[in-house]
C-alpha cells in the first residue's frame, strides 16, 4: 500500500522529466493500493488552477480519484499535533510532516521524488526503484 506524494502526481499531470517511470508505476500499480492525501489534492488543484490547466485537474479528478478509486486520507484537526511533532523531529516542513504522519497512521510506503524523507525512520521509495505488488 503506497502513498503517494504530490511531486509524483505532478511529474505526470505536467509532463516533466520523470514522467515515465512516474506514469508506469502508477499504471502497474493497482489502484485499490494507491492513496493521496487532502493536501495533496488540494495542492495539486492549486498548481494546476495557477497554471491554467483546468481541463488537466478535471481529467485527473475524474479518471484517478472518482473512476480508479484511490484513496484520499483525510485527517481531523487533532491530527496537527503529531504534524507539528514530526516537523519537529525530522526538520520536515508542513507539507511533508502531513505526508509522513499519513503514511504513519495508515502504513503505507512513501512513494515520493522529495529526499527529505530520507531523514525519516519511514523513508521513501522512488518509481523506478520500487518494489510492486
Amino acid at each position: 500500500m503506497y502513498l503517494i506524494d504530490t511531486n509524483i502526481w505532478l511529474e505526470v499531470l505536467l509532463e516533466q522529466e520523470k514522467t515515465a517511470e512516474s506514469h508506469e508505476f502508477l499504471e502497474i500499480t493497482e489502484s485499490s493500493f494507491l492513496h493521496i492525501t487532502d493536501f495533496s489534492l488540494y495542492s495539486i488543484g492549486i498548481i494546476l488552477t495557477r497554471l491554467k490547466k483546468l481541463d488537466v485537474l478535471n481529467k485527473f479528478v475524474s479518471d484517478v480519484i472518482i473512476e480508479s478509486k484511490v484513496s484520499i486520507i483525510l485527517f481531523n484537526p487533532e491530527d496537527i499535533k503529531e504534524i507539528i511533532k514530526v516537523e519537529k523531529e525530522f526538520g520536515l516542513d508542513f507539507d511533508d510532516s502531513y505526508q509522513y504522519v499519513s503514511a504513519e497512521k495508515y502504513d503505507l510506503t512513501i512513494v515520493s521524488f522529495d529526499s527529505d524523507f530520507d531523514k525519516t525512520e519511514k523513508g521513501r521509495i522512488i518509481p523506478e526503484t520500487s518494489k510492486r505488488e
